[in-house]
């Protein structure tokens, strides 16, 4: 994370804010959108489905698996991804819980 002291944070924090991160764009959710309704991996496809460039959509993929959302295998000259589905899982959950807030302040703004 550089220059925002990431170490100075929790790791569910970081954790947060890195989904987030990864959520932030369009093209990322579009991508995660596509990957869940194919239901399989998908091999190449994402640039006619999209409707990026190549080098964007491999910029997005790359962000995506970096964070774990997704997972990429070489099959020939491609790389086909899927959803990393543990990973999903967690992911869910720490969101979830993040976003699990019920005000017990009735007196607030």
């Amino acid at each position: 994370m550089g220059l925002t002291k990431s170490e100075i944070f929790t790791n569910e924090q970081n954790q947060i804010a890195s989904l987030a991160k990864a959520f932030a764009h369009p093209a990322r959710v579009a991508i995660l959108q596509h990957i869940i309704n194919s239901n399989t991996c998908i091999c190449g496809d994402l640039v006619d489905e999209i409707g990026l460039a190549q080098a964007t959509i491999s910029q997005h993929l790359r962000e995506l698996k970096n964070i774990g959302l997704i997972k990429g295998n070489i099959e020939g000259t491609s790389v086909c991804y899927c959803i990393d589905e543990n990973n999903w899982t967690e992911a869910k959950h720490i969101i979830s819980q993040f976003l699990d807030y019920e005000s017990k302040n009735t007196n607030c703004c």
